[in-house]
């Protein structure tokens, strides 16, 4: 069986703090990461080493939806995270691992993702648009503005 490997780079507006934080609040999660069409319910989130994150995408069209989840394997704030995904879906299997590292730049933050061992009947250009929609919404979300 063949799997698949996605590497990103964009560069974010905000500082590493705001957008290393949104990747492990389950409010903030639930608003970028799905891609277009879908909505996120996260389930369980617990942000530590050795913890597990849990959640489902659905379909807003059609209702169907695919669960997911795995555990955090490695957090370094704002600096680095690593996490295992597993599909509930038998017919996604395998073990992906997905490592988004953050560098502090001039603009902003530079944001690395790498997402390996995609499961095959996945396309991994269906990955490439999926994360690129996420990041942008992402980069909205986190980008600063006036105080309360």
């Amino acid at each position: 069986m063949t799997t698949g490997t996605v590497r990103l780079h964009r560069v974010l507006s905000a500082p590493p703090e705001r957008v290393y934080r949104a990747f492990l609040d389950a409010a903030a999660l639930s608003k970028w990461l799905p891609p277009d069409g879908f909505t996120c319910t996260v389930h369980e989130l617990d942000a530590r080493v050795g913890g597990r994150y849990r959640m489902t995408f659905t379909n807003f069209s059609t209702g169907n939806g695919h669960s997911f989840g795995g555990t955090y394997l490695e957090l370094v704030p704002n600096q680095r995270i690593v996490h295992d995904d597993r599909f509930d879906d038998p017919n996604l299997p395998g073990t992906m691992i997905t490592t988004i590292t953050f560098r502090e730049v001039s603009c902003g933050t530079e944001v690395q993702v790498v997402q390996e061992g995609i499961p095959e009947v996945i396309p991994t250009e269906q990955c490439y648009l999926g994360w690129q929609d996420s990041l942008a919404l992402l980069d909205r979300l986190v980008k600063p503005t006036i105080p309360d």
